[in-house]
C-alpha cells in the first residue's frame, strides 16, 4: 500500500518524514489562503499567527508537492508526524493531483491533504478572511515555537517561486509585509 501526501504550505520545503518520491504539481478546485490561525507553530494562543489552508474555488488550481511514502514503517512514522504537525487542521480530503496543466487524467488519485475547515465548532483556530493589510499586521506580530510567522510566509513565497508557481495571494501578502516592515509599521496596531 502506497500513501501520497499533498503539501501546499510548509510541507513544500520541510516534509519532516521519509518519502520515496516528490512531485511538483497541483490540485484543482481549491485555492491557498492565509485563513488558519496557528497557536502551536507560528503564533501563540494569545497572539495567533496565520498559516495557509485550502478553500474550494471553482476553476482555480493550487500548486504544491506530492510525497510518495511506500513502506509500512515510513507510512506509520509519517502519519504520526503529520497528526501532530497538522493537528490544528480538522479535515482530511483525498483529491486528484496533476503534474501537467493540460492533463485530464491525474498523476495521482486519492492524495491525502490536510485542510482547516471554516467551521469554528470543529476548528476553533479558524480566523477566516481579512484584508491583506490586517493579515499582514497579524503575521508581522506573531511568533511561535517554530519561529516568526513572517518567516513562514517568506519561505512559502520562495518555495513557490522556485517551483515556478506565482500565487497572487501569497505574493501580495509577502509584498505587504515587506512594505510595512520597511516603513517601520512593526508597532502599529
Amino acid at each position: 500500500m502506497v500513501m501520497w501526501v499533498f503539501g501546499y504550505g510548509s510541507l513544500i520545503w520541510k516534509a519532516g518524514f521519509n518519502y520515496d518520491q516528490r512531485l511538483v504539481g497541483f490540485i484543482k478546485g481549491y485555492r491557498r489562503v492565509f485563513y488558519q490561525g496557528s497557536t502551536d507553530h507560528r503564533g501563540t494562543p494569545e497572539y495567533p499567527g496565520r498559516t495557509v489552508t485550502l478553500e474550494p474555488a471553482e476553476g482555480e488550481v493550487c500548486c504544491g508537492v506530492a510525497y510518495k511514502v511506500s513502506t509500512k514503517e515510513d507510512e506509520e512514522t509519517a502519519l504520526t508526524h503529520l497528526e501532530v504537525r497538522e493537528k490544528q487542521y480538522d479535515k482530511k480530503a483525498y483529491l486528484d493531483f496533476f503534474t501537467e496543466p493540460t492533463a485530464t487524467t491525474p498523476a495521482v488519485s486519492g492524495i491525502m491533504v490536510y485542510i482547516a475547515s471554516p467551521d469554528q465548532k470543529l476548528n476553533r483556530n479558524y480566523l477566516g478572511p481579512a484584508s491583506i493589510e490586517d493579515i499582514a499586521k497579524q503575521i508581522i506580530h506573531a511568533e511561535g515555537p517554530s519561529g516568526p510567522n513572517r518567516d513562514y510566509l517568506f519561505q512559502l513565497e520562495k518555495a513557490l517561486l522556485e517551483m515556478g508557481c506565482k500565487d497572487k495571494h501569497v505574493m501580495d501578502l509577502a509584498n505587504e509585509v515587506r512594505r510595512m516592515v520597511s516603513l517601520g509599521e512593526l508597532t502599529a496596531s
